[in-house]
């Protein structure tokens, strides 16, 4: 029975169904957030929610008894992610903030990372960027608090909105680093003022947008290949793992034919005799 589960909970008619219940699931918990809709069904939304943690609960019991040993189940990060939603299920039911621990199970969607090698390799570069992005942002830091020091020295009288104390530079700046409206909201009103300000802002998106993020996209860029790199090694150990098995195959193959030939000569030799004794 056990070996049964198993097959069940890894056949991919499985995955796509559990899948497929959890974006029902979701788009039912943001029908709920339309009050009208909500009211006049509450009683069809609360079964239909009953029916999706059991769902969901039968789904968790079985891969938790397919799963060899049992401890093993727990080994896994999601596991333990989808088997604590549905207990806060059971446990909180009818509490309202349930209701985002139910939305939280589309997060299993990305499982399907896993299937597809592209998205697979580039999951793992962001994870190996993520060292890497510590000193980014350490830089960033450095340029952010310059820029802000000095833009509240030179600016603070002509735009106290904008630049009046260090935490609204900083935030101005951020709002220039994105490029949102920086040269028509922020620019030009201080331009008006001072025309030398523009070598302020152009230096500042010049530094902080085009230098630091293409290190960003750099570091990321270099990591996907990286990845690539060391996902070749495991592509081939497993060529080198299916011509083994292959060869293996075959000499099982030769053995078999070997000993069927044997076979099939004993039992012309046995014929030959009993052809004689019957002459005689």
């Amino acid at each position: 029975m056990r070996e049964k589960a198993a097959v069940l909970v890894n056949h991919p008619a499985f995955t796509y169904t559990v899948l497929t219940i959890i974006i029902i699931n979701a788009i039912i918990v943001g029908i709920e957030t339309y009050p009208g809709v909500y009211e006049a069904n509450r009683d069809t939304f609360f079964l239909a929610d009953r029916i999706l943690i059991w769902i969901f609960t039968i789904e968790i019991a079985l891969r938790m008894y397919a799963a060899k040993p049992f401890t093993s189940f727990f080994k896994g990060a999601w596991n333990w992610f989808d088997f604590l939603i549905v207990a806060a299920s059971h446990v909180f039911v009818g509490a309202h903030f349930v209701t985002v621990l139910r939305v939280l199970r589309v997060l299993r969607v990305l499982r399907m990372i896993s299937v597809i090698p592209s998205l697979r390799r580039l999951v793992d570069a962001l994870l190996m960027t993520i060292p890497a992005l510590g000193n980014i942002l350490i830089l960033m830091s450095i340029i952010f608090y310059i820029f802000a020091v000095i833009g509240t020295m030179l600016y603070a009288d002509i735009a106290p909105e904008y630049f009046g104390n260090l935490e609204l530079s900083l935030l101005t700046l951020f709002q220039v680093v994105t490029l949102e409206s920086w040269a028509s909201g922020v620019m030009r009103p201080i331009f008006a003022e001072d025309p030398w300000s523009w070598i302020y802002f152009v230096a500042f998106v010049l530094v902080g947008t085009f230098v630091v993020f293409n290190l960003f996209i750099g570091v990321i860029v270099n990591n996907v290949e990286k990845a690539n790199e060391m996902e070749l090694p495991d592509v081939k150990a497993d060529l080198k793992e299916d011509h083994k098995e292959l060869a293996k195959g075959h000499e099982e193959q030769e053995t078999d034919i070997k000993e069927l030939r044997k076979e099939v000569a004993e039992l012309k030799e046995l014929l030959i005799e009993q052809n004689k004794n019957i002459k005689n």
